[in-house]
């Protein structure tokens, strides 16, 4: 059976707004539904470890709230990734939410426990603003995972549409690009998500369970 590992922000603060974030809970449920759907098993860490700070939890997404029930225990325990082994997944989602942008971008364990997994033959995926956690991640041959591939993600366009460019603290698309990748985008908002040789990205909430159909195919 197939393994997929979450890898969820533990940042809860959106800078010095006074309001709360964390990892975007919708982004891992509805990919969740698809990967289980196709036999896959799923499983969870964390920057931190411990429960991570949740956020986008709607009263009428009854995915998510069918998510959560089944997974509460282990959402609240969630390990740090230095305390696992690479060779027991087959793929890391990195999911979104803003906090991840405080976070991932320095969670060296977790890049590096990425990169094994990219380098045994796995895939490497993120949404929306999880691909902060690709902007530092690197392969053992020092190079960006990103670099000169199709990459998506959380647009320039779409911070300024939620009034938050100058609360994140830097933009993930200018980021993305610094560190190669060619980044590719739709409509704000819109699903979009693209594959390029096993790395695989969406650009928005839209586009979560997007990306776990193309990480299934990927993978195969």
């Amino acid at each position: 059976m197939p393994k997929v590992l979450f890898a969820l922000t533990s940042h809860g603060r959106l800078g010095d707004t006074g309001r709360n974030t964390g990892f975007y809970v919708p982004e891992v449920a509805h990919p969740s539904r698809v990967f289980q759907a196709a036999g896959w098993d799923i499983a969870f860490v964390s920057v931190a470890g411990g429960k991570p700070p949740r956020d986008g939890i709607k009263p009428d997404d009854t995915v998510t709230e069918e998510f959560l029930a089944a997974n509460e225990a282990a959402l609240a325990t969630t390990p740090k990734a230095e305390v696992l082994n690479p060779q027991d997944y087959d793929a890391v989602y990195f999911a979104g939410g803003h906090g991840a942008m405080w976070d991932l971008p320095g969670a060296g364990a977790l890049a590096r426990l990425a990169a094994a997994v990219y380098e045994h033959g796995g895939v490497v995926a993120a949404v929306c603003h999880g691909p902060a956690g690709l902007v530092n991640l690197t392969l053992t041959d020092g190079s960006h995972l990103v670099d000169g591939k199709q990459v998506s993600g959380f647009t320039n366009e779409e911070e300024a549409a939620v009034g938050l460019t100058d609360v994140v603290p830097f933009a993930l698309e200018t980021a993305l690009i610094e560190r190669g990748a060619k980044f590719t985008k739709a409509e704000n908002f819109t699903e979009y998500a693209v594959a390029d040789s096993r790395l695989v990205t969406g650009q928005n909430p839209a586009s979560a369970a997007k990306v776990a159909e193309l990480t299934i195919a990927e993978l195969a």
